[in-house]
């Protein structure tokens, strides 16, 4: 009796020797497994398609690679829907045009990794009206129709919105892209829009009917950076940042960032983009006063 107890006893500890080698060796496979989940790219893709997705190709699976991810590139079909994307910190990182940028640093803590390439330090804010109307100077806008992009922009929305500061117009339309506004403006639907400057030297040419005219030209908008959630923990975001930085120049130029470029001071920009962000829901209004509310206790 004492011996089969003795055996009882033996047997028993080698149970749970067993389930605790198996235990760990289960462990350490989860742990092998952790690391694959999903990481999300966000892009604005302006309508560019199966364009945009081949273009990120090779970059998304060079960072699956290094970081042993599932890698999904997320775009988003213009500013608006992109920053309800980093609002919700959905993205873990970000190809970020300037307004959209801005946004994300100071309102969801979004960190600034990489300029990009292609939104340069000398992009601007155009007001374009058509050359035969009399208009010749920004304050001769008062009182009508204008055309701006989608909130979330920086050249189309935000920066035109501060230049038109103080102003009443008749109505703000929201054109869905740039080309859009520019028909818009060429048959006359609108007396004057905004657009960056880059986009207008590319579309102009495909408008030869009707000559247009820059009525106003804004400061300098900022590059576009590249930029890493902060939800993102440090070990990924270094193997993030590192492998960015030691990609083949084939994948680097594909993706439209800089690694040696300085990163863009934002401080001044955000400031812009938070004085005109309450006139987000003004501009739905007619007429649209781009003045602050006055309350009943300032008054």
């Amino acid at each position: 009796m004492k011996f089969m107890s003795l055996s009882r006893v033996l047997l028993l500890q080698v149970l749970i020797i067993g389930l605790f080698a198996v235990g760990c060796e289960t462990k350490n496979n989860n742990d092998d497994n952790s690391n694959i989940d999903k990481l999300s790219i966000g892009v604005v893709s302006y309508g560019e398609g199966a364009n945009l997705l081949s273009r990120y190709e090779q970059f998304k699976d060079y960072i699956a690679t290094k970081t042993k991810k599932i890698v999904e590139l997320e775009p988003a079909y213009n500013e608006l829907q992109a920053v309800a994307q980093v609002e919700r910190k959905t993205w873990e990182v970000v190809f970020a045009p300037p307004g959209l940028a801005a946004i994300a640093i100071a309102s969801s803590q979004y960190k600034p990794i990489f300029s990009m390439e292609g939104v340069t330090s000398t992009q601007r804010s155009l007001i374009l009206v058509r050359d035969d109307k009399p208009y010749q100077k920004i304050g001769d806008l008062a009182n009508r129709v204008i055309a701006l992009g989608k909130p979330g922009s920086a050249a189309a929305f935000y920066v035109p919105l501060y230049d038109l500061y103080g102003m009443t117009l008749a109505q703000i339309k929201l054109a869905p892209t740039p080309k859009a506004a520019l028909t818009w403006l060429s048959d006359s639907t609108v007396e004057a829009i905004a657009m960056s400057e880059n986009d207008y030297e590319t579309l102009r040419r495909e408008f030869t009917q009707t000559k247009f005219r820059v009525l106003h030209t804004s400061r300098w908008i900022p590059a576009g950076v590249v930029l890493a959630s902060p939800n993102l923990d440090r070990r990924l975001f270094s193997v993030i940042q590192k492998s960015m930085r030691e990609a083949p120049a084939d994948i680097v130029a594909d993706a439209g960032y800089v690694p040696t470029a300085k990163i863009p001071n934002y401080e001044q920009f955000i400031k812009l983009i938070e004085k005109v962000r309450p006139f987000e829901e003004k501009v739905k209004q007619t007429p649209v006063v781009l003045a602050p509310t006055i309350s009943a206790k300032t008054k």
